[in-house]
């Protein structure tokens, strides 16, 4: 004979999760839809339209210009028997394929984007680096001017002062400026890629750890001389004067320089606070398709939580898929980075409940009392949550509690029969009773705002 009372199914599934993904739960939500509002209303101040692209991309496209490390960064997807996709592991390179595919879109084009991306790396959930993370992009295409640099510049510093950083910097340098120093140190600027990548350690490792990366990749003594005074070099004031005295030779060099004090001063004029900059020569950036200036931002009094945004400007990324170079340059803020820096400095922002009352079904028989007063609260405008058992009311007012909600409606029998209506606040614990045509006109009063 079977045991109906066991389950028919006695092997359970494990409830687990790819490591380096998470759940983010409503607390959790509430705050990043926060985040992103503010995110999106700095990037729409500027003239940013927004824009969507497939999580889905084909190999060949995102391993065209990511550089020799990049096929790593992927999560391959065979497709018919092929290695054919992958999940994209940035919103660049799908935005350059889209300016290709799309050339009715008017030049210059400035579209944020903010959307999921995959990277297979090592995770650091403590340090907000996932597998799986958010990204905010803003970037403008079609316009060589370093302007367009200046003004991604300026809605970062808008972004970090409206999310109530502390004292910011963004630092600032020009892939011209290392080509500079690749130039001169080897002579052959097709070595610029593993050097730079060695550079971008340089906040992991120390000037030593670079120095000794640089020599075991092949760097010559006499190279490596030429390469250290720029990552001994100042960050301060003087930082620009030292670097251009050290690039006199280099037209490639000279170039960069001339660009980034154009930034820097773009910037000033569309009132960035000048000490919010920082020239820094050792500024590499990862990834290779970056072609002029390179920026990221980072917490000076907290230097172990590394960039909190970056981008940089790549000219040559979209012409790998039209055939002809368009101008480009944008910048990315890494939402689930951002959130666990936050979360570590204690500028987590108080987030108003997303429901504004309960309704509470006061015994079965009145249940119709609750619905109809959520109905009329519900056309009002106003967010409405009925419970849906006829518990004890501790219970509902428990559950309200645990959920954040301020308000609890109590259409009680004796209280409607009367035309009236009793209103608790959660957060004081005091109760009025109102007449019921009130009811709507006292919550829109009392609401809190959806901060």
């Amino acid at each position: 004979m079977v045991d109906e009372s066991k389950s028919s199914n006695p092997t359970s599934i494990e409830p687990r999760i790819f490591r380096g993904t998470h759940d983010a739960l409503p607390a959790e939500m509430a705050v990043k839809r926060r985040m992103i509002q503010v995110i999106e209303t700095v990037y729409q101040q500027y003239g940013f339209q927004p824009l969507e692209t497939p999580a889905l991309e084909f190999w060949d496209i995102l391993t065209g210009k990511s550089g020799e490390e990049g096929d790593k960064l992927l999560y391959p997807l065979a497709y018919k028997g092929g290695k054919t996709l992958a999940l994209r592991y940035d919103l660049t390179v799908p935005l350059a394929r889209v300016i290709a595919m799309h050339p009715e879109l008017p030049l210059p084009f400035k579209r944020y984007q903010i959307q999921p991306v995959w990277r297979a790396d090592r995770p650091q959930p403590h340090q907000g680096r996932f597998r799986e993370f958010l990204q905010c992009d803003a970037d403008v295409v079609g316009s060589e001017s370093p302007l367009a640099d200046s003004e991604i510049l300026v809605m970062i510093s808008e972004v970090l002062t409206a999310l109530n950083f502390p004292r910011f910097a963004i630092r600032i340098s020009s892939r011209k400026i290392l080509n500079g120093m690749v130039e001169l140190a080897v002579g052959d600027l097709s070595q610029t890629g593993w050097i730079c990548r060695a550079i971008d350690k340089l906040a992991k490792i120390g000037v030593d750890g670079v120095a000794e990366e640089l020599r075991s990749g092949g760097l010559g003594d006499e190279a490596l001389a030429r390469v250290m005074p720029f990552l001994d070099s100042d960050r301060g004031p003087d930082a620009l004067r030292e670097v251009n005295s050290l690039l006199k030779t280099s037209e490639v060099g000279q170039q960069g320089i001339r660009e980034i004090q154009q930034v820097i001063s773009g910037a000033i004029a569309l009132g960035i606070p000048k000490d919010q900059m920082e020239f820094d020569p050792t500024l590499a950036r990862g990834l290779d398709y970056y072609t002029g200036a390179i920026y990221e931002s980072v917490l000076p009094n907290y230097p172990h939580i590394g960039s909190i945004t970056g981008g940089g400007r790549y000219d040559r990324l979209i012409g790998m898929f039209l055939g002809k170079d368009i101008p480009a340059t944008g910048s990315t803020i890494g939402l689930d980075r951002m959130l666990a820096v936050m979360s570590q400095l204690g500028l987590i922002p108080e987030v108003a409940a997303c429901v504004q009352a309960l309704v509470v079904l006061f015994d079965e028989d009145g249940a119709h009392r609750s619905l109809q007063v959520a109905a009329e609260l519900r056309k009002a405008g106003l967010a409405v949550e009925v419970y849906s058992d006829a518990a004890r009311l501790k219970k509902q007012f428990q559950y309200a509690d645990r959920k954040g909600i301020p308000f609890v409606v109590i259409p009680g029998p004796e209280e409607w029969n009367r035309g009236e209506i009793t209103l608790k606040d959660m957060r004081t614990g005091d109760q009025i009773v109102l007449a019921r045509k009130d009811i709507v006109s006292r919550l829109q009063t009392l609401r809190l705002p959806n901060k």
